[in-house]
């Protein structure tokens, strides 16, 4: 798969006000830095300011949104963009949230489609509104039926072959994949993928936003399928608490451990050797890409990616890598 080369971006040191709505808002398990903390003094953009929405379905101590938020900021500041942010992983909640950003008449809507069902009406009204759309992370199969120009991130299926091919190469025949947020497009994506490389693969669900039983039902299913012979977490905080469970059992070396998405606690496990690689779908592009793309269509009526999802992986981090990798992970952007 290509990937979407980058730059840095110098900014300037502003605040970007965040909108303040009722619903659960959440930018995952820390607080979200300043958009300029990692920038040296630069040039905003001269075009007037506009409100732009990013309305994700992040749960409450998902840090992987941290990132994808710190690229949204990162890319709001330079282009004199007031960031309004707000997420609920449930969809229905999720397009309430869209129906408020409608209301307040903003100039851009990035949003993702984990649950693409529950959004396509409001979408439609923000399309007959004249409020441009962008999707990212989840719904690239579907962001044109909902009214998107594009669409930012990883195709799921292909990430999760990729998984699945590099864990047949090491001899796995029956992985176990953990999703943690049943009816999630994307991470039912991901497990499909695995198992078309790996038919043994099954599918184990767990509860996303309580970590305590997300380590009991891993425990337990571990505990009673002896034959399993590796584990695949979707997402960072989840293959930590993976991992965990699998040395609870003392089956570190017996059942491999692999993951999807980046942190820096992640990367020196891979670096460790608990963890045997994780596929990034680098979610700071994901959200910088996306405002950008909405404030060049605001600029110059551009419309990024031709009508086709622009990728932003996926890319295999392993030990042969990791340590390039840590330095920007512990920046906060990967």
């Amino acid at each position: 798969m290509r990937k979407i080369p980058w730059r840095k971006v110098a900014v300037v040191a502003v605040v970007v006000p965040m909108l303040a709505l009722s619903a659960c808002s959440s930018s995952g398990g820390r607080p979200a830095a300043s958009a300029a903390a990692g920038g040296s003094g630069g040039q905003v953009a001269t075009t007037p300011g506009i409100k732009i929405a990013l309305i994700t379905h992040a749960a409450p101590g998902d840090t992987f949104w941290d990132i994808v938020r710190k690229g949204a900021q990162e890319a709001a500041v330079k282009d004199n963009v007031d960031l309004l942010y707000t997420s609920d992983p449930d969809g229905g909640r999720q397009a309430q949230l869209v129906q408020q950003a409608i209301d307040q008449k903003v100039a851009g809507i990035a949003v993702t489609l984990a649950k693409p069902d529950a959004l396509k009406d409001v979408l439609k009204k923000a399309e007959a509104a004249g409020i441009p759309v962008v999707s990212l992370n989840s719904g690239e199969d579907v962001f044109k039926s909902v009214g998107a120009f594009t669409h930012f991130g990883s195709d799921e299926n292909i990430a999760g072959a990729a998984v699945g091919t590099r864990l047949a190469a090491e001899g796995v025949r029956h992985p176990v994949c953990v999703i943690q947020e049943q009816g999630n497009v994307a991470l039912e994506a991901r497990c499909a993928g695995v198992k078309t490389k790996v038919p043994g693969t099954e599918i184990l669900y767990v509860q996303g936003t309580d970590m305590t039983q997300v380590a009991s039902t891993v425990t337990a299913k571990l505990q009673s399928t002896p034959g399993a012979d590796a584990i695949i977490g979707l997402g960072a905080p989840f293959t930590a608490t993976i991992v965990k469970a699998v040395d609870s059992l003392n089956l570190a070396g017996k059942v491999k451990v692999a993951s999807f998405d980046l942190s820096g606690a992640l990367i020196q496990s891979i670096i460790d050797g608990k963890v045997q690689f994780t596929v990034d779908q680098q979610p700071w592009l994901q959200g910088y890409d996306s405002i950008d793309a909405l404030w060049q269509n605001y600029r110059g009526g551009f419309k990024v990616g031709g009508g086709l999802p622009v990728l932003t992986g996926p890319a295999i981090i392993d030990k042969s890598n990791a340590t390039a990798v840590l330095k920007f992970a512990q920046e906060g952007i990967r």
